[in-house]
């Protein structure tokens, strides 16, 4: 049976010769496996920013607050994260985030730059070290050509700067919002190696 999604598989490489002592690279007993569960980003992220003594901050569209559920499925996420605010709408993002209107105008809330600043938005409202930004089309409905259902922008602002990624996701409205959160998820965790 293949290991589940998250899971690591050890596979012991000893057995055991005729006389019962080990035997390396040998055929005796070599079934043997253990499946690890796998530390998600969420826990992982909790643990270096406990670390460091940082903190995040999310501003989630598309995702509808599913980053800030899963970073506080962990025990003592109250100690580093800071906040967070799920802004559907434009006016949303520029009121509660400080998204400008002329971003907007310019290049949709569906894009990079709305993303970069929503990112920015979340930790400069929160005064936390790192925010995440996330805006994007979750579907079914919502898509063209130019920016189809799937089409999510993810950015980390940091204190060196912020990083904005694009991602083109498939599958259904809730499949599209895991892949968000586990993606800003993942992007934060490299931010934080």
């Amino acid at each position: 049976m293949p290991p589940a999604r998250g899971e690591v598989v050890l596979y012991s490489l000893t057995g055991e010769g005729p006389d019962h002592s080990p035997c390396y690279g040998c055929d005796h007993d070599m079934n043997t496996k253990q499946t690890v569960p796998e530390n998600p980003p969420e826990v992982l992220i909790g643990q270096r920013l406990t670390h460091r003594s940082e903190s995040v901050a999310t501003a989630e569209s598309c995702s509808g607050g599913l980053i800030a559920h899963r970073l506080t499925n962990v025990s003592g996420a109250s100690g580093y994260v800071r906040g967070g605010v799920v802004a559907y709408s434009n006016e949303a993002k520029a009121a509660l985030l400080g998204v400008s209107t002329d971003t907007l105008a310019a290049h949709g809330a569906v894009s990079a730059p709305v993303a970069r600043e929503l990112a920015e938005g979340a930790r400069t409202r929160f005064g936390s070290t790192w925010g995440i930004g996330v805006t994007g089309i979750a579907g079914p409905t919502g898509g063209t050509p130019e920016k189809p259902v799937g089409l999510v922008f993810i950015a980390v602002a940091g204190p060196n700067g912020i990083e904005a990624t694009r991602h083109v996701f498939e599958g259904n409205r809730l499949s599209v919002k895991e892949q968000t959160a586990d993606a800003a998820l993942r992007l934060l965790l490299e931010h934080l190696a």
